[in-house]
């Protein structure tokens, strides 16, 4: 049964009024953001406009800042930028979404700024910013509509020269909200910006490089496109693109929903901007399921199913397979599946493979993949082994074993020693696996204790290793007569 939460709102009014007032007094006098948002609280019992002076000021403020923020208040300063976020959304926000937009894209608009003060490498305040733009779309919603209208023009003010790209957020959280006669206009002032300034920059005499904002505004006349249903218009913007830019995904699934079939067939075969790293081999999973879902809108089924074949023996996609047995009839498609775990066993890389069996999953399968290929794992994938070694260690002994071992040789060979402590978790998984994985070992593995001593004979020197581990026998306790080893809180 699930616990019910120590704190209410009808337990915390039991306290009475005097009681919670001395808390939230005590409380904002430890902690300023707190402090901020009390202070708003009782300025809007003085209407909106309070509490947009309240937030001016510290707007205000924060522009005029110019001092770097070092690393260890850098977590302090974006609570303190969440704080006044919120303040802005739960209590100007409400009662006037218009002085609350005003104030979000004000806040906006001082990221570049911001940027430039503080190491963000956590991602923390760019997270506030993101905050900010989503409420901002939230809050368009309930505009009447002349201030939606006045709403692209006041973008435009406070972003329309932003480098950083929250311009193009900014739009896309807004556009849903917006009257089509607004999006058409500003759109229409869009198309005229982008001519003018092509037209300066044409001019210009330097040939250095420059950043232009035309490519941002060609991208916010996409959003708008789409806003407005206009298809059409969001094709012809792609064409300009150069060929390895276009998103010829994205159109192709635009023209699919519009039932436009044959021009998204066209266009998901198109090359276009791909995933760094990508094999350029037409069969990226999400191209694949993408083109296979237009060739049965057109009712070329056969050909789908082909296609998503195909790319599974390519690429081992578990998502393509599940697309691929649903379409079959039933019973068909255990006779399919059958097939598949066959193909990933049998033909393709290992490595492959193993993921294949962790996504579908078939974890037996995966199993049988290791001790079929006891030499083919790389210790070095310290990221990935230890996690598939403890999946199986219960159920499947000799695979984890067999990837213990290849990750404790990693540690051991290569003199690893920061990583000296995994190292003796692992001997100590081994030693508690040795019980049901040795008898079923296969004739080229030695057993435990046969490991056991060529590690000592091979590392006699490495004793910030054996220090940890002891003579290398387990420390675990292990229940007696029990038939699986007793598996210690936090051995994973």
């Amino acid at each position: 049964m699930a616990r019910k939460p120590a704190l209410s709102t009808d337990k915390l009014k039991d306290l009475g009024a005097d009681k919670l007032a001395q808390l939230v007094l005590e409380e904002a006098e430890r902690n300023a953001g707190f402090r901020r948002q009390v202070k708003a609280a009782l300025a809007g019992k003085s209407g909106p406009e309070a509490i947009a002076k309240l937030i001016d000021r510290r707007l205000s403020g924060l522009a005029r800042a110019k001092s770097f923020i070092e690393w260890d208040k850098a977590r302090a300063f974006a609570d303190d930028l969440r704080s006044l976020t919120d303040t802005i959304t739960s209590e100007l926000g409400p009662g006037a979404p218009a002085l609350a937009i005003d104030r979000l894209l004000r806040f906006i608009a001082t990221h570049e700024q911001v940027f430039e003060r503080v190491d963000d490498s956590s991602g923390r305040v760019q997270d506030v910013y993101y905050q900010a733009i989503h409420a901002t779309g939230d809050l368009a919603a309930s505009l009447p509509v002349p201030a939606a209208d006045a709403l692209p023009e006041k973008i435009m003010t406070a972003l329309g020269e932003s480098t950083h790209g929250y311009l193009v957020d900014v739009t896309e959280a807004v556009a849903p909200q917006l009257p089509q006669d607004s999006l058409a206009r500003w759109d229409g002032d869009l198309k005229e910006v982008i001519a003018e300034r092509q037209t300066e920059e044409a001019a210009r005499t330097s040939d250095g490089w420059f950043y232009s904002m035309t490519s941002q505004w060609a991208g916010m006349r996409q959003i708008l496109a789409s806003a407005r249903g206009d298809i059409d218009l969001l094709i012809a913007l792609e064409l300009k693109k150069k060929p390895h830019m276009q998103d010829t995904l994205g159109i192709a699934t635009q023209l699919l929903e519009a039932g436009r079939n044959t021009e998204a067939l066209d266009w998901v075969c198109k090359p276009g901007r791909r995933t760094f790293g990508e094999a350029d081999d037409g069969l990226a999973p999400e191209r694949v399921s993408l083109e296979a879902r237009i060739l049965d809108a057109t009712g070329d089924r056969s050909a789908a199913q082909a296609l998503r074949w195909r790319c599974f023996e390519a690429r081992l996609s578990a998502d393509i397979l599940r697309d691929y047995l649903k379409q079959l009839p039933d019973f068909e498609d255990i006779e399919a599946e059958d097939r598949a775990h066959a193909f990933a066993l049998e033909k393709s890389e290992p490595e492959a493979a193993l993921q294949f069996f962790l996504d579908w999953p078939r974890l037996d399968l995966a199993a049988k993949l290791i001790a079929t290929h006891p030499h083919r794992w790389d210790g070095g994938d310290w990221h990935v082994l230890p996690k598939v070694a403890g999946l199986l260690e219960h159920d499947h002994p000799l695979a984890a074993t067999i990837l213990y071992r290849a990750l404790l040789d990693n540690v051991l060979d290569r003199a690893r020693s920061k990583a000296y402590g995994h190292g003796a978790k692992y001997l100590g998984k081994l030693s508690l696996l040795a019980g049901e994985a040795d008898p079923i070992r296969p004739g080229g593995m030695v057993d435990h204790a046969t490991y056991l001593a060529k590690l000592k004979t091979a590392h006699p020197r490495k004793s910030g290793f054996w220090a940890r581990v002891g003579d290398g026998e387990p420390k675990a306790q292990q229940a007696s007569g029990a038939r699986r080893p007793v598996w210690i809180k936090g051995d994973g």
